[in-house]
């Protein structure tokens, strides 16, 4: 399938109120600062960004409530690009107007993209570098860095963002990390044909020591983050590399966490205020875990809980969700809220339980090891998670739809990013863009 004919003029699609919802969760950049924006450079669109590998749209619903406005998705997963065109093409206020490319990156031809571009974002398949995976890395054919790397020196945004999972940080992969940031940071000075990459890193190495004209030049940050820590109901280990053009001397670093795990215990064990939230009486709440009495102890005395916020819980999340109706019919006015029965505890596969962050996610069903997308109840039974309450551990909108079957509406939330994580990061990367384009009209005196 080819790209539409031209990815053209920005069109408004946004409602006001779902950025001032992102803006009051901490989800998006200060509200002053676009306010001040939108009246210096004019009420249209402010950022444009590309996305890549766009999966179910994560990584797109994070920056469009980060302040970006996506002009274009690339995907080759069938039932993930039907998922984005559905809401789409059904008005949901992030996506409303996002073309959708069904087809390799490699194949995706920018040159269709119309304007200036100020983030490319993506999320290169984490197979090649999970721990679940056979983690072939560089040999895995699914491994994209130098793809997502050729479309940024073709498009040459002014910042990119790229996500991928903690295991891409072992040991092992520690000389391949440094050749991607190396790659990152020198996108134009391509890898030449049937030339590996510790060849190319060499003569990366080369260039970035000389005097010569390297093209467009990024500075290259990394950070591992556990998501629970900016607000997701879930404890997902996520690396993130985030560049900025060189040309800019951009003055940027990764934003503080939001919520804590410290604030979430001293909530339930020291305050109580946790079980009061959601009225669950004394004799439910059960007894502290022995492993947490003396940070218990400790807390009851401090007043630096780190963050702002507790932990989100999967009680927290999923509260004002009915329940799914046990005979496997739809639930009245909730899509994709319907129970998939067959899920049974044993040693090693256990679920997630209520009032903690839930395991990570994964892009599986049945065969899941850890029992990942179950969650386990009150009473010690466990069920698996229907794909609505999937999606709201993952911080999908209610209003968000996924196409397909269980197995494949929980693969494709099974490789998303949390929505709230990634615009936690996003905003700050756009407040970083924006302050810059505010001082370049302020300096050409546009600004009165």
């Amino acid at each position: 399938m080819r790209n539409r004919a031209e990815v053209g003029a920005d069109s408004p699609r946004r409602g006001d109120s779902v950025i001032r919802d992102a803006v009051a969760n901490g989800a998006a950049p200060r509200r002053d600062l676009f306010e001040r924006a939108s009246s210096t450079l004019g009420p249209s669109h402010i950022l444009r960004s590309l996305e890549l590998f766009a999966g179910a749209g994560g990584i797109v619903l994070g920056t469009e409530l980060a302040g970006f406005h996506t002009v274009a998705a690339v995907e080759r997963d069938r039932w993930a690009c039907e998922t984005l065109r559905m809401n789409a093409v059904g008005g949901h206020p992030l996506i409303r107007d996002l073309c959708v490319f069904e087809g390799d990156v490699r194949d995706y031809d920018a040159s269709t993209v119309s304007g200036d571009i100020d983030l490319v974002s993506g999320g290169p398949p984490c197979q090649p570098f999970s721990v679940g995976g056979r983690a072939r890395a560089y040999n895995d054919d699914r491994d994209m860095f130098s793809a997502f790397a050729n479309i940024v020196a073709e498009v040459k945004p002014r910042a990119f963002l790229i996500e991928n999972v903690r295991g891409l940080m072992r040991p092992a992969f520690a000389n391949y990390v440094a050749y991607i940031e190396l790659r990152m940071s020198m996108p134009e000075i391509m890898q030449r044909r049937g030339e590996k990459w510790p060849d190319h890193m060499r003569r990366l190495e080369r260039e970035r020591t000389s005097k010569g004209d390297h093209g467009v030049t990024y500075s290259v940050l990394r950070k591992v983050f556990d998501a629970a820590d900016y607000g997701a109901a879930q404890r997902r280990h996520r690396v993130i590399f985030v560049g900025f053009r060189n040309d800019r001397d951009v003055r940027w670093n990764f934003p503080e966490p939001t919520h804590s795990r410290d604030r979430l215990i001293h909530d339930q064990w020291v305050s109580g205020d946790y079980w009061e939230r959601h009225r669950v009486p004394l004799k439910k709440r059960g007894s502290a875990p022995a492993g947490l009495a003396k940070r218990i102890d400790f807390l009851r005395g401090s007043d630096d809980l780190g963050g702002d916020k507790p932990w989100r819980t999967v009680r927290d999340e999923l509260d004002t969700l009915p329940k799914p109706r046990s005979d496997g019919r739809a639930t009245p006015g909730i899509a994709n809220h319907i129970h998939q029965p067959g899920a049974r505890s044993y040693p090693g596969h256990t679920g997630s339980p209520l009032d903690a962050p839930a395991k990570a996610l994964k892009a599986g069903d049945h065969g899941v090891p850890g029992g990942e997308n179950m969650l386990v109840r009150s009473d010690g039974s466990c069920r698996y998670f229907t794909v609505r309450e999937a999606a709201r551990l993952q911080g999908f909108p209610d209003d968000f739809v996924f196409r397909g079957a269980w197995t494949e509406a929980m693969r494709q939330l099974g490789n998303a990013v949390p929505v709230n994580f990634i615009a936690a990061i996003a905003s700050s990367v756009a407040e970083r863009l924006v302050q810059e384009k505010i001082g370049d009209v302020s300096a050409k005196g546009g600004v009165h």
